[in-house]
């Protein structure tokens, strides 16, 4: 480890000031600290401040920040102003003003997509990045929305099929020979929207292309997390890898090799109007590859684009006649927001019908309402679906339930709609879901660009298919639908609540008064569903006429997919608080045991909180469920005991629709796309 010549040391005011211009002083950010080094010698080295960083953060740690030993921790340190890469040689006297700001990423952190170095004070979980071994092969045609979002999360590598190369290929040629032969054509030798008269001289035609990506650029607010940008730039190579968008071999080579290596760009999640497709949002995301505006990756946080392709070996895309346009016309960024919001909506519906048959159970509830018979009568595939999953978790024969023995002679005859009803209303959530997932996954591998080149034919052809009022209806509908789990879970959860309608202690806490258990994880649950009702209102209803009429109807898209995803996370929290209020009433009901598969959710649940014995600091309890029901645990827990079920009563019939009982999604229709 390197070492300073000794100064003289001086005083440091309480509030930063120096009060000698011999001892400078740096504020360094470590993963989740902002430490403050003071450097007694300015000719000291770039290594030596980060290594005295290092040391302050880990004295700070109980377990050493999980290093072990200092001098072996490999690190790279930008400053924050500017984000300029600082060499570990240089002397800081050089490259260093009094007071920086500087940032300190240690080799094999991932840095978080939403730190911004220059803004102190704020704390990240830090996460170790693993680049992915396995590759998953598009052709434009085959992708599922499930695919899609394994590549945000980081799975799989992309490859072109190729079947998609010679695609893309013989369109590009096409594109070549009417650049040659000076042919007017839109977006390729013209202007854009209004100016699609004007034409431009063929020495000007990388510049219009370059130029577009700059102005269109204009989105605003925070931006899209890593895994959204990731699944927004894989729908984008998909999308390009059919063949009809006329962009070159070489760029969507080099978007891909981007994206092999997290190399995110910066891109606002508000500006799109969802026609002429999403041109705000994917103009920044071209940008970024094109190595101007921010970028991202792991190993280098927050960076100007041009430095972040450099540090993963990395060329920008330089763009040919039409390319600009290629890259930003289309519905993907609803499109990859939507597939998340389908995906998590279908996740959570199917453990919505587990939490709301525990509760069940905890308010010793009747079975009688799912009688196999009732649902034949009223044949909706949802309904059917919802009423067979609550059987094979609560039927007495396969899994008897103390609970359920202990009432069996009661005299209530029936139960409130919000246990009885629940294939009814749940029902209609499941086929809502599997009608909104078929839209999206045909929108995912639909040519959405303008003009379309069909290379077969020899021609360009304008359209409409960049408008995106396909998945921005599917979307609204989503979010209507789906609310509905969180409507009637607050209801369930204020029957738990009361005592009057539960025969449970208030707010399941005991010494009431002292104690005020679930009362306002109750009226979280309430706000979250009035939240949704705003939410729900539908996004694609709206219209304004842009770029000066000639864009005279859009479908407001990027609003209905991000408020369907707002909508899907408020009702994952509302059922996260069900099912904790459900588990806390099981401990009032105890010795007595409920079915065996709601004990094995019981104790997954018990396994990350503990049951109330006395009030606590709730809202970490409420975040650790939520976190469960995102990753599944729940349906990986009881799913299995569905399937079984379904096989040994009706052996002959299989789960009507991948929400039903299978735990891995079947094939889709289409052909598949292939993992190596």
């Amino acid at each position: 480890m390197e070492h300073c010549n000794k100064g003289k040391m001086i005083e440091v005011l309480a509030c930063g000031v120096v009060l000698s211009s011999e001892m400078p002083r740096f504020t360094v950010h470590v993963r989740d600290e902002w430490l403050t080094v003071p450097c007694k010698d300015a000719t000291c080295s770039i290594k030596w401040l980060g290594f005295e960083a290092l040391k302050r953060y880990i004295k700070n740690k109980p377990d050493n920040g999980g290093i072990q030993h200092i001098k072996d921790v490999r690190f790279v340190v930008r400053r924050c102003q500017g984000l300029g890469l600082l060499d570990n040689d240089d002397t800081i006297e050089d490259v260093l003003e009094d007071n920086d700001f500087v940032d300190l990423a240690i080799e094999g952190d991932t840095m978080p997509q939403d730190f911004i170095p220059s803004q102190p004070g704020t704390s990240h979980l830090i996460r170790p990045y693993r680049e992915p071994e396995q590759n998953i092969s598009l052709d434009g045609n085959s992708l599922t929305s499930t695919d899609l979002v394994n590549l945000g999360k980081g799975l799989y590598k992309i490859k072109l099929t190729p079947e998609a190369e010679q695609k893309v290929e013989q369109s590009r040629e096409l594109l070549d020979t009417i650049v040659k032969e000076n042919k007017v054509v839109y977006g390729i030798t013209t202007g854009f929207g209004k100016f699609a008269r004007t034409v431009i001289p063929v020495s000007k035609l990388k510049e219009l292309q370059e130029n577009l990506l700059r102005s269109h650029s204009s989105g605003l607010g925070s931006p899209l997390s890593p895994e959204r940008t990731r699944m927004l730039l894989a729908l984008r190579i998909n999308v390009l890898a059919k063949g009809y968008s006329g962009v070159s071999p070489e760029t969507l080579h080099r978007m891909i090799q981007a994206f092999n290596a997290s190399c995110l760009s910066y891109v606002p999640e508000k500006g799109t109007v969802g026609a002429s497709g999403d041109l705000a949002p994917l103009s920044h995301l071209a940008l970024g590859l094109m190595g101007e505006g921010k970028m991202w990756s792991p190993k280098s946080g927050w960076a100007d684009a041009k430095y972040v392709l450099e540090a993963h070996g990395l060329k920008p895309i330089s763009l040919k006649p039409k390319e600009g346009l290629a890259l930003i016309n289309g519905t993907q960024m609803i499109t990859s927001l939507g597939a998340e919001a389908v995906e998590r909506a279908e996740a959570i519906a199917r453990q919505a019908d587990i939490i709301a048959a525990l509760t069940l159970e905890v308010l010793k509830g009747t079975t009688k309402a799912f009688d196999s018979d009732i649902h034949e009568l009223r044949p909706h595939p949802g309904q059917k679906e919802v009423a067979l999953r609550f059987r094979s978790l609560l039927d007495s024969d396969h899994h008897p339930s103390e609970i359920a023995e202990s009432h069996r002679f009661c005299d209530r005859v029936q139960d409130a709609y919000t246990m009885r009803c629940c294939p009814q209303v749940h029902g209609i959530v499941n086929d809502t879901i599997e009608f909104v997932k078929k839209i999206i996954n045909t929108e995912i591998n639909s040519a959405t660009d303008n003009p379309m080149v069909f290379a077969e034919r020899g021609e360009t052809i304008s359209g409409g298919n960049f408008h995106g009022e396909y998945p921005a209806k599917a979307l609204d509908y989503l979010a209507i639908g789906v609310h509905e789990l969180a409507s009637i879970s607050e209801r369930r959860i204020e029957r738990l609540c009361n005592p009057s309608l539960s025969e449970l202690p208030a707010f399941l806490v005991n010494e009431g008064g002292l104690n005020s258990g679930f009362m306002i994880a109750h009226c979280t649950a309430a706000s979250l569903v009035s939240e949704n009702k705003v939410l729900c209102h539908p996004s694609s209803i709206d219209s304004l006429s842009t770029s000066a009429a000639t864009e005279d109807h859009v479908s407001m898209g990027g609003w209905a997919a991000r408020k369907a995803l707002r909508v899907v996370e408020h009702v994952e929290q509302v059922l996260a608080i069900e099912l904790l209020a459900a588990c806390q009433g099981i401990e009032f009901l105890r010795p007595l045991r409920t079915t065996t598969p709601l004990e094995k959710v019981y104790d997954l649940v018990r396994s990350t909180v503990k049951p109330w014995m006395k009030d606590r600091f709730m809202a970490p309890d409420i975040e650790a469920v939520h976190r469960l029901l995102v990753d599944q645990k729940v349906w990986d827990i009881a799913g299995p005991y569905i399937e079984k079920y379904c096989m040994e009563i009706i052996p002959e019939s299989r789960p009507s629709s991948p929400t039903a009982f299978a735990l891995d999604p079947p094939p889709s229709p289409r052909k598949r796309v292939r993992l190596e």
